[in-house]
């Protein structure tokens, strides 16, 4: 047991998490193969069904089939797969490992030879949580690493995860709880699940889970475009969106200082004024949450502006009343980001507003333009740590991003030859960022744009991806997993210079 623990631990943990989503993605792909499928036919493909599940777990929303397709209890797989792959959900996983590395005999003899890198001393101050003022001392950036985590109370952990907990299951019952109260004061919401056979407490559920973790993956085919006119519903799922993940910081600091002012313990405080000596990512200081607010606001506000100016008269909002437009504006932009959730065709929007989502879905989630002084010592750590030799030589997330793309058009160079109207290279790159960034945005295909028109040729719900080959697919279902994974290459390719 304490050699497996000690692996673990020394396990790099961009490898961890490949596993961890690995193995919840083929649980999910049997338990869904073993459940009936609402497809009486039972023509949905095996990899269609590992599309989904990878799809799910990585909260991405690529949809190769239509939902509808899903019996009630594969949905609620899917639920879970959702649930188990949100931020939250996998950071609270974090902290636990994390505690339980403070707990393990072996874990002091795995840190210590870091200690043995000639890295310059600087001076620091330290606190602790019964300090109200702080001593200077001088050591080295090993000393450092192990005053600012290895020396945190494991309660003090236990305390942080106990916190995300609360936050994770008061976002989605409260979350789940809204919708179900809109759809039972509804008629006209109450009509469109009826006439489709979905349940209330299925689709209230689901459609939170998703919106929390910024899936965006719903019961219906039609995703929210159904629900374009029921703006409160709208209303009530853009906080959802935002508090799983873009404010997840800001919103989960604010928990933090509730549970400080409402039990009056030190920890909470310490929690507070030292938030970067728990080595959680989540917890940011004041400076950096308002930064991180301010610019979250300002992308929508952005979104917003272009996306009614540019499609206020277009044919997919022509049957909403103003009210209903600027609504559906700002939820499409609090989409935009990484949820996915859309009340629009995609293939209808304009081009300029094409372009600027293709944009926004690159952008990770805590991008903020402000300054952040609080990363003081990170350029100095950069120029001594060896273990960031591998980041400076591999490829730049725009690399990967380019291989990814010329590797699909590869794969599907006879429909880019033969359907070029829906096989474009723009469309193609945009289906590769959204699954990169996890987001879900689609033009979907039309068989009404094919050059040789085919009598056989249907309409579908589900994405773009859906009409790709085979081998396009599984290169699409490991873009998704290493854009869940992208937090690990935010400083790759540093050595790569354009002079």
């Amino acid at each position: 047991m304490k050699y497996s623990c000690q692996f673990i631990f020394q396990t790099n943990p961009f490898f961890l998490q490949a596993t961890y989503f690995t193995l919840i993605s083929f649980a999910g792909y049997e338990a869904l193969k073993v459940l009936k499928s609402q497809d009486k036919s039972n023509t949905l493909q095996d990899l269609d069904v590992l599309f989904t599940a990878v799809s799910a777990s990585t909260v991405s929303s690529m949809a190769t089939v239509e939902m509808e397709d899903f019996s009630s209890t594969q949905l609620w797989i899917l639920a879970i797969l959702m649930l188990v792959g949100s931020e939250v959900f996998t950071s609270i996983l974090s902290l636990h490992l994390m505690k339980a590395k403070f707990n393990t005999e072996k874990s002091l003899n795995i840190r210590d030879h870091s200690s043995q890198l000639d890295i310059e001393s600087i001076t620091i101050t330290n606190f602790g949580p019964n300090t109200s003022h702080g001593t200077k001392d001088t050591m080295s950036f090993s000393e450092l690493r192990l005053a600012n985590k290895e020396h945190v109370d494991p309660k003090t952990i236990e305390l942080l995860g106990t916190a995300a907990t609360v936050y994770l299951l008061i976002a989605n019952l409260g979350s789940s709880l809204l919708i179900y109260l809109y759809l039972k004061l509804v008629p006209d919401a109450q009509e469109v699940l009826k006439r489709k056979g979905i349940g209330f407490f299925l689709f209230s559920v689901f459609t939170a889970i998703s919106s929390v973790a910024n899936c965006g993956f719903t019961p219906v085919n039609e995703n929210m475009i159904i629900f374009q006119k029921n703006s409160v519903l709208l209303l009530l799922i853009i906080p959802q969106i935002l508090v799983g993940n873009t404010l997840f910081a800001p919103c989960f600091r604010f928990t933090v200082w509730s549970l400080q002012k409402i039990t009056g313990k030190e920890e909470w405080q310490f929690i507070l004024q030292h938030p970067k000596a728990i080595g959680y990512k989540h917890l940011m200081s004041t400076r950096k949450c308002a930064y991180l607010i301010l610019t979250v606001v300002s992308f929508i506000i952005l979104q917003t502006i272009l996306f009614c100016s540019l499609e206020w008269s277009s044919e997919a909002l022509q049957e909403m009343s103003s009210y209903q437009k600027i609504v559906g504006a700002l939820f499409q932009s609090a989409n935009a980001r990484h949820a996915g959730e859309s009340i629009v065709d995609m293939s209808s929007v304009s081009s300029a507003i094409i372009v600027l989502y293709t944009v926004m879905m690159y952008l990770p989630g805590y991008t903020s333009f402000l300054p952040n002084y609080d990363d003081q010592y990170s350029k100095a750590e950069k120029r001594y740590n060896r273990k960031r030799l591998l980041e400076d030589w591999i490829f730049s997330q725009l690399s990967y991003l380019a291989i990814f793309v010329m590797l699909i058009c590869i794969t599907e160079r006879e429909a880019l030859t033969t359907d070029p109207l829906n096989f474009s290279v723009f469309s193609i790159l945009f289906e590769v960022v959204s699954a990169y960034g996890n987001v879900g945005f689609s033009v979907g295909y039309s068989c009404k744009r094919m050059l040789k028109q085919d009598v056989h040729c249907k309409d579908a719900s589900y994405g773009f991806v859906g009409k790709w080959s085979d081998k396009g697919k599984l290169i699409l279902i490991i873009v998704m997993v290493f854009g869940r994974l992208k937090e690990y290459n935010f400083k790759g390719g540093r050595a790569w210079k354009l002079r």
